[in-house]
């Protein structure tokens, strides 16, 4: 973690209570990188489903299709992927065939 650029701006990280995420260790250095930790309510699984949903999509649509050379390559494609593909040209069942973006202009 050394290695890694330590974030500005402020983080929220979303997860589910495993120990992994509560332990002392884990929520120090989080503290320490200016992320908010959020947790799914005990016992509500779906509270994340959502978010396990986009990275599913994210995965099987746009990371596990390609080999990354470097980092660099990994964060364009991704930021790509979530920001055009996702959000602005994949149409959804959830939104009547709309777009995210398309489906919150609507909402405006």
């Amino acid at each position: 973690m050394e290695s890694q650029p330590s974030i500005k701006v402020g983080v929220i990280l979303h997860s589910d209570q495993g120990t992994q995420y509560t332990s002392k260790a884990f929520t120090e250095f989080c503290e320490s990188q200016n992320v908010t930790q959020s947790m799914s309510r005990a016992g509500y699984p779906y509270d994340n489903a959502p978010m396990e949903r986009y990275f599913n999509t994210l995965k099987s649509e746009c990371t596990n299709l390609y080999e990354f050379a470097t980092e660099e390559s990994l964060y364009q494609k991704v930021e790509e992927f979530a920001y055009v593909d996702y959000n602005h040209v994949r149409p959804y069942t959830f939104n009547g065939y709309r777009t995210p973006f398309e489906a919150g202009m609507q909402r405006n």
